[in-house]
């Protein structure tokens, strides 16, 4: 399953921008058929990017592709390809394209594969004291922006409000039908289950499995539904079939808008992080970097997050960004001390065993 989260039909904030969200699988990246959507305009050199597509896609065209084709005159064309089909390209000695946008998870499994090419971080001078954190920037990669998984609640369905993923498991003080994701659509929330039993956050990693499986079991019966969309936590929400949920940061946006009594807390969020890989063997990497740094130029990072609710890495688009969007951020000042980022390496790792081991919980 791909990813991230950044294929993920969250409803664009910025009024008259972008239009709002439709769901699809995913924090799901790299997903399609490779066909070409679209390019951000004309000049004589051109770019092959790979994303998700959706209002992802428009947003990063408003706020990135079109801006940097203006600036350099270098076109900026569209395809969404699976991971797989890019893996199979590269091996093939034949890539597709020149730049890839997906997790920092999925380009932990591509640099293992060999299928990437390591990134000289000093061709990117807006890394430079840019205060992107360093597992941010791992050999193969650059992340660009940071999406999160967190619990949303009804405040009309709970008298008091749930503070952490303890409260979210205490069926008794907190009572009502919980939905919690499968594991059939992203990573397994083990992190969750691990708060929810008092491991502190930052004593997560490695994960302790079968105490994670424990207290899984604990509020297996208090979930109604193990939800396989991104879209389906929200109108479970909406529909008050559960007091409470995991669900993708943003997905919940709507209801809030539409004035429903739903919420947000941060406290215990798992972080997952986008970013820029360039495929082994691509032929296209001058222009490629030109548009990895644009992307982490501060008022570039700004302007993105005011159209689709991923927090930026580098700092000082945070001072850009009014106090309204930075509440709905991953990586605003107030949110980043509450929650955690997933260790990319040891989810590489053990994602397999993980999820199989996922499986046969739920089966049972």
């Amino acid at each position: 399953m791909e990813d991230n989260r950044i294929g993920r039909r969250t409803v664009l904030r910025t009024a008259g921008a972008l239009a709002a969200a439709t769901a699809v699988t995913g924090c799901g990246t790299l997903m399609g058929t490779g066909d070409s959507r679209g390019s951000s305009g004309g000049g004589k050199k051109r770019l092959v990017v790979s994303n998700s597509g959706g209002t992802y896609n428009d947003a990063l065209t408003k706020a990135i592709y079109e801006p940097f084709t203006k600036e350099t005159g270098i076109t900026v064309t569209t395809v969404n390809y699976q991971s797989a089909q890019i893996i199979a390209q590269v091996k093939q000695g034949r890539p597709q394209v020149d730049l890839l946008d997906n997790t920092l998870l999925n380009f932990q499994k591509m640099a293992r594969l060999e299928c990437l090419e390591p990134v000289d971080h000093d061709r990117l001078k807006n890394v430079k004291g840019a205060g992107i954190a360093e597992h941010n920037l791992p050999e193969h990669a650059v992340g660009k922006n940071v999406w999160c998984s967190l619990m949303a609640y009804r405040t009309d369905s709970l008298k008091r409000v749930p503070k952490n993923w303890a409260d979210f498991w205490n069926t008794d003080a907190f009572s009502g039908p919980r939905s919690l994701q499968s594991a059939e659509v992203d990573l397994p929330e083990l992190e969750f289950a691990l708060l929810a039993d008092g491991v502190p956050l930052d004593k997560l990693y490695p994960l302790d499995v079968n105490r994670a499986f424990a207290s899984m079991s604990r509020i297996r019966g208090g979930v109604k539904k193990f939800w396989n969309t991104g879209a389906l936590p929200a109108v479970l929400l909406g529909r008050k079939e559960v007091v409470a949920t995991s669900l993708w940061g943003g997905r919940a946006d709507e209801l809030i808008k539409q004035g429903m009594p739903v919420a947000y807390q941060w406290n215990g969020a798992r972080r997952m992080t986008n970013g820029w890989g360039i495929p082994k063997g691509a032929g296209n990497t001058d222009p490629a970097y030109k548009l990895i740094d644009f992307s982490l130029r501060p008022e570039v990072q700004a302007a993105f997050a005011k159209l689709f609710p991923h927090g930026p890495v580098v700092s000082g688009a945070i001072k850009l960004l009014a106090d309204d969007v930075l509440a709905t951020l991953p990586t605003s000042p107030q949110n980043l001390k509450i929650g955690f980022d997933a260790d990319a390496a040891w989810w590489d790792k053990n994602r397999d065993a993980v999820t199989k081991r996922w499986q046969e919980w739920a089966d049972a």
